[in-house]
C-alpha cells in the first residue's frame, strides 16, 4: 500500500484501469472529501448530495473501466466534471430554478470593455465578512451561477479552468458569472447586504 500512497492520482487511475482495485480505493480516499464537498455546496442538501456522490463514483468506475479516462490533466478535475454532469442531470430532471437565469445563449464574445472582475474587486471579496455575505446570497442563485461563483472565489480557479471543469466555453463561464453578479447585486439590495462587487 505504501507504493500506492506515493503514486499520483493519475497513476492510480491508470493502475485501476490495469486491474489494480486497491488503486481505486486509494484514489477514492484521496478525492472523496473534495468531490462530496463540491456536490453538497452546489445542491445544499446532505441526503441529495450523498445520492449524487454515489452516482458520481459509479460513473467514475464505469468510465475508468470503459477506458474513457486518459492521463491528460488532473484526475480531480476530470472527476469533478463528472460530478458536475451528474448534478446538471439531476436539476434537468426536476426542472428547478429560483431566479433570473441567463438562458441557453449566453455567449459574451460580443461584449467590449474590461474584464468582468478586476483585481481590486477580487481583493475586496477576500474580506471575511463579504465572503460570508456572498455565501448567503449564493444560496439563492440558480445552480450554474452558484457553481461558477463557488469555483472562482472559493476554489480560486481561473475562468479557463472553470470552463474546462464544467465543459463549456470561457465565454459561457464569464456569462454565468456576469448573471450571478447581477442577481447577487439584486439580492444584496433585497437583504440589505453591502457587497463591494459590481458587474
Amino acid at each position: 500500500m505504501s507504493t500506492l500512497k506515493s503514486m499520483t492520482d493519475e497513476e492510480l487511475a491508470l493502475a485501476y484501469i490495469d486491474g489494480n482495485n486497491r488503486a481505486f480505493d486509494e484514489l477514492l480516499s484521496r478525492s472523496q472529501d473534495k468531490i462530496f464537498g463540491y456536490i453538497i455546496y452546489i445542491v445544499k442538501d446532505e441526503d441529495l448530495a450523498n445520492d449524487l456522490f454515489q452516482e458520481t463514483f459509479l460513473k467514475l468506475i464505469t468510465k475508468l473501466r470503459d477506458g474513457h479516462y486518459t492521463n491528460s490533466g488532473k484526475f480531480i478535475w476530470w472527476a469533478t466534471r463528472i460530478a458536475h454532469n451528474v448534478i446538471i442531470d439531476h436539476y434537468r430532471a426536476v426542472k428547478s430554478s429560483k431566479i433570473v437565469d441567463q438562458g441557453e445563449d449566453n455567449d459574451l464574445s460580443n461584449l467590449r470593455g474590461n474584464t468582468l472582475l478586476d483585481s481590486n474587486r477580487e481583493s475586496e471579496l477576500s474580506n471575511a465578512q463579504v465572503m460570508r455575505d456572498v455565501r448567503r446570497l449564493m444560496d439563492n442563485l440558480p445552480e450554474a451561477q452558484r457553481e461558477v461563483v463557488f469555483m472562482r472565489f472559493f476554489q480560486d480557479l481561473s475562468f479557463k479552468e472553470i470552463a474546462e471543469q464544467t465543459n463549456v466555453s470561457i465565454n459561457t463561464s464569464l456569462g454565468r458569472m456576469r448573471y450571478a453578479l447581477i442577481n447577487m447585486r439584486k439580492l444584496s439590495k433585497q437583504y440589505g447586504v453591502n457587497l463591494a462587487i459590481d458587474s
